[in-house]
């Protein structure tokens, strides 16, 4: 795991932390995931710690993506200072409630700050429709004409039931990108499956612009999954996320150990992909 990028890290500003029971009332969908039994507090602090343990050559981190755009404001004003003062180990995200009054403005703040993206977003826990291109066409013109790529929860759509799973998967993902080819997006936990997919040419031409990230996969499945990206011929478009700090980079590492992996395509799957991903982004802006 030497040097990798993780692209899936969630930190807390120390005020949740310490309110999270207080915020938990007024949030629904935090108090489901914050009171379940494999969730974690960790702060930008204790991430750069564990990321010296594990190797971790960088991280992308964001705060909790609530409904209330001031609390949104919080997390983000926590990630924007732990960039800023990570000596380049870190970029950050955005988060917000894409319906909300607001919104378009906190984006331009936060690419005005620096951070790279917008996400992880929970569209059920957030109260919008990402396959509904009347709800989701201000949130990617905001992408697109900031020149950030968007982060987004997509669960499986069978299997077993656990906290946070929701019910926003592969199909709704693909909507999403078919409306908005414009627009970069990372899936999270594989999109749901939704790679898969892209076996079929007309569905693979309108995932041009998809990626997928690993978020909780020795959760979700066995080291074939990563024998099967690489059949499916999507490799290149998976993206190491932890899911920090709910799961650890040394889960990861025995789960690729157990795949057919060559060293090349663990590389390209820990660090490059990441790198290609955010070098498309920078050309597309230079591009204006």
């Amino acid at each position: 795991m030497r040097g990798a990028v993780d692209c899936h890290v969630h930190v807390y500003p120390p005020e949740v932390i310490r309110d999270w029971e207080r915020i938990a009332q007024r949030e629904p969908y935090f108090k489901t995931l914050a009171s379940g039994k494999i969730h974690r507090w960790a702060t930008a602090e204790d991430l750069l710690t564990q990321m010296e343990t594990d190797g971790i050559g960088e991280s992308w981190i964001f705060g909790f993506a609530f409904s209330d755009l001031g609390l949104c404001r919080l997390c983000n004003d926590y990630v924007i200072e732990s960039v800023r003062t990570s000596s380049g180990r870190l970029k950050g995200l955005a988060v917000v409630p894409p319906l909300a009054p607001g919104s378009a403005r906190e984006i331009e703040r936060c690419r005005e700050e620096g951070l790279i993206g917008v996400g992880e977003l929970f569209p059920l826990g957030q109260g919008f429709d990402i396959a509904d291109k009347r709800q989701t066409w201000r949130l990617a013109g905001m992408c697109h004409e900031m020149g950030l790529f968007l982060l987004v929860h997509v669960a499986e759509p069978v299997g077993h039931d656990y906290p946070g799973k929701g019910n926003v998967g592969p199909k709704e993902a693909y909507c999403f990108c078919f409306n908005h080819p414009e627009v970069t997006t990372l899936f999270a936990h594989w999109g749901g499956g939704l790679w898969l997919y892209e076996l079929m040419p007309e569905v693979k031409l309108a995932l041009s612009n998809a990626y997928y990230d690993t978020a909780a996969t020795p959760f979700l499945y066995g080291a074939k999954v990563f024998d099967a990206a690489m059949s499916a011929g999507v490799l290149d478009k998976i993206l190491y996320g932890s899911d920090y700090p709910i799961l650890s980079a040394e889960r990861y590492r025995r789960l690729l150990e157990g795949s057919s992996l060559t060293e090349k395509n663990k590389e390209a799957l820990l660090k490059r992909n990441a790198e290609r991903l955010l070098q498309g982004i920078r050309a597309s802006n230079r591009r204006r």
